[in-house]
């Protein structure tokens, strides 16, 4: 697995159908439910092939959203990226002068 700060900026919860406070009992739950469905064993040969490489890029990117979720040191930072994802889509920030020069920064809630 890449380090997680390469990999690429997406929606983890969602691709397993859960919402960021969802427990990581249930995400397993998800994970499982939805590994099973889209592993390329479990679709019939007469598929076509776009049928196919769609199942398995969906099956592998379920696969990384649950190394990301599951893990618990992963998951810390992918909130923490999420937070910080969030804050900065609030709006603009107000730069008020203070004194020796130094600028402090506010963001409009």
């Amino acid at each position: 697995m890449m380090p997680f700060e390469q990999l690429p900026k997406k929606d983890w919860c969602s691709i397993l159908g859960a919402d960021p406070s969802t427990s990581v009992s249930d995400l397993k739950h998800k994970y499982q439910k939805l590994i099973l469905m889209y592993h390329p064993d479990k679709h019939s040969a007469d598929l076509p092939a776009q049928t196919v490489e769609e199942c398995l890029r969906k099956f592998l990117e379920i696969d990384q959203a649950w190394k990301i979720l599951g893990n618990e040191e992963t998951k810390r930072k992918y909130d923490l990226q999420r937070h910080e994802d969030e804050l900065r889509n609030i709006g603009p920030c107000i730069e008020w002068p203070t004194c020796g020069g130094q600028r402090t920064t506010w963001s409009c809630l």
